[in-house]
Formats: C-alpha cells, structure tokens, sequence
C-alpha cells in the first residue's frame, strides 16, 4: 500500500499553515491550502492519506529551523511525484542555492528547454513541495516576483529571510 502521511501545522511566520505529506521515500507534499489538490492529484492515485503528526513532524521542524532563519539547509529524503519534465525543473530548483534568485528563462535554459519558460512556471506551480524545492527563488526576467502558491507576501518574505537582492523587483 502506497501510504501518504500527513499533518497541518499552524505557524508564526507569514506562510501560515502548512500541510506536510510524507510516504516511506521522503517529504512528498508541503502545501500552504492543505493537500486536497495532490489528493486528487493522478500522481497520488491509489495512496492512502493517514493523519500522523509523528511521521511528519520531522520534516516540519526542519522547515521550522528554515523558516525561524537558524538553518539554511533544508536536506531531506524527497518523493517527487510528476512528469519526468516537472521533475527535472524542481530538481533544477533544489539546486538554486540559498539566498539566490533565477529567472523562468534561466529556469529553461537549466532544463534543456530554452524555450519554455512558461512550462516551467507551470512546472513550478505544481510543485508539490513548497520551500523545500524552493520555486520562490524563480523570479520573472525583469526582476518582478512573478506568482507563488503562497501568495506573493510570502514569496517576499521567504527571499527577504534569505537576503536575496529584491531591489529589481521592487521597481514596477
């Protein structure tokens, strides 16, 4: 049986709520509005969805640390479920380094696609695990935020915590 373990933790930061859902390989969902949408997800098909805070508290207090700015590591066993081309560009992204920023175009370029910058932010916006595979480090190419499942305050506010250069995409 393909089993996803999952709790919603309230936090004190700007992100809000956060649901983890973790399988036996690793972190597979960090969601801001909860799980349903991977529920549905054909890449869970057939998983069952048990609450479990012990199974995913770990992974939580690892973001915690993140998030709190005691740690810019977030290393941990992930199970990525989507196409072969989503997961080349969120493999991509767990390769921006903290604190650092990509343009969608830059995106594509990494994935062989020069091209498809918008496949890639629709990659990006399926990206089941939030902050741990961090899409808010992908910024439009003329500096702007671009959108963020979070919503873009906590986009900003995840690259504010990471010092990462926000001047371009301050300016309209």
């Amino acid at each position: 049986m393909n089993t996803i373990w999952h709790w919603t933790y309230a936090t004190e930061f700007p992100v809000g709520r956060l649901t983890f859902g973790a399988s036996e390989r690793g972190l597979a969902v960090l969601a801001f509005r909860g799980a349903e949408e991977f529920r549905r997800s054909p890449n869970f098909a057939g998983a069952e969805w048990v609450e479990s805070e012990a199974k995913t508290r770990p992974y939580f207090q690892q973001v915690e640390r993140y998030l709190k700015g005691e740690s810019h590591d977030l290393e941990m066993p992930l199970d990525l479920r989507g196409t072969e081309f989503q997961r080349r560009c969120w493999e991509a992204l767990v390769r921006i380094p903290y604190g650092e920023t990509r343009s969608y175009a830059q995106m594509a370029e990494a994935v062989g696609c020069p091209r498809g910058f918008r496949a890639v932010g629709l990659a990006n916006n399926r990206n089941p695990v939030a902050i741990v595979v961090p899409c808010h480090r992908v910024i439009e190419t003329n500096g702007k935020l671009g959108g963020y499942g979070g919503g873009l305050p906590a986009k900003e506010w995840l690259l504010e915590l990471e010092g990462a250069r926000l001047a371009l995409a301050k300016n309209p």
